[in-house]
């Protein structure tokens, strides 16, 4: 078996690799702290098959999740394929298919509007149609770049993210509430969620500003952090139209399994599924 050497060289080369293949910034960003994490234990040493299997189980003794040692893994046997190390790349853990997620996991949308709400106490409105913005629609918060005072007047924007392109629309109460925002603030044209220097806010900003708001409106911090108000508007919008085919597309997947997780409800919900069938005498 083959025994390879990891250089600075080859991760800066697979970087490139990665923009050349359009993956976005945050993917990028992912996949390189995964490659990293893993060549700063191994600087100097030999790279085998045994070295990555011996990693796996170090990161199971750890105690991380299944679902996050195999996204490490992935990013992983990307690089090892980009590398001609084919070899080197392992198996993914087997993940047993989840019917329903921890409660404690599940932002209610009643813990939403009271995040808004907290927001607009404050006197935070740009935060609080922020959290509206990403609840409303269901956007990545990467994706808020393309929220500009044109797009807003025009009630929909085209959103082009990993390749795809979609068309996301602002429901008209959202579109009104941007665009009074927007004159109140001397926004002009270009985008909305800004910070005070003019640039665009990051994940790192609004992530932090959410955290802020769960102590004061009472909502455990586990639950909010942006990607959990796209399953909001999910599991909202699934709610009412029971059409997984188009979530799918507004969510902008190509794979109805990735749009199957963000339905899943929490086991009370489940529970008082069971409950209804009526089948204990």
């Amino acid at each position: 078996m083959k025994n390879y050497r990891l250089t600075e060289r080859q991760i800066h080369s697979y970087y490139h690799h990665l923009q050349q293949e359009e993956k976005s910034a945050s993917t990028i960003e992912k996949y390189l702290r995964d490659v990293q994490a893993f060549a700063a234990e191994h600087q100097n040493k030999a790279v085998c098959k045994e070295t990555v299997i011996a990693y796996k189980a170090k990161l199971i003794e750890k105690g991380y999740a299944v679902r996050s040692i195999n996204s490490m893994l992935s990013s992983l046997n990307s690089f090892f394929q980009y590398l001609g190390w084919a070899d080197c790349r392992v198996k993914t853990l087997k993940v047993q298919r989840q019917i329903y997620c921890t409660k404690e996991k599940e932002l209610t949308k009643e813990e939403y509007f009271r995040l808004v709400r907290m927001a607009e106490k404050e006197g935070d409105m740009r935060m609080s149609l922020l959290l509206q913005t990403l609840g409303g629609t269901g956007i990545r918060i990467s994706e808020l770049a393309f929220v500009t005072l044109e797009t807003v007047q025009n009630g929909k924007m085209t959103v082009s993210l990993k390749g795809k392109t979609r068309t996301v629309f602002f429901v008209r109460a959202l579109q009104q509430k941007i665009l009074r925002y927007a004159a109140a603030a001397g926004i002009t044209g270009g985008a909305i969620f800004i910070t005070r220097t003019g640039k665009l806010m990051n994940r790192t900003n609004i992530w932090r500003a959410m955290k802020r708001l769960c102590a004061k409106a009472g909502v455990d911090p586990q639950k909010v952090y942006p990607h959990n108000l796209r399953h909001l508007f999910a599991r909202a919008f699934y709610a009412l139209e029971k059409d997984i085919v188009k979530l799918a597309d507004l969510l902008g997947h190509s794979n109805l399994a990735t749009t199957r997780l963000y339905i899943i409800e929490s086991g009370d919900a489940h529970r008082r599924q069971l409950e209804r069938m009526h089948l204990i005498l």
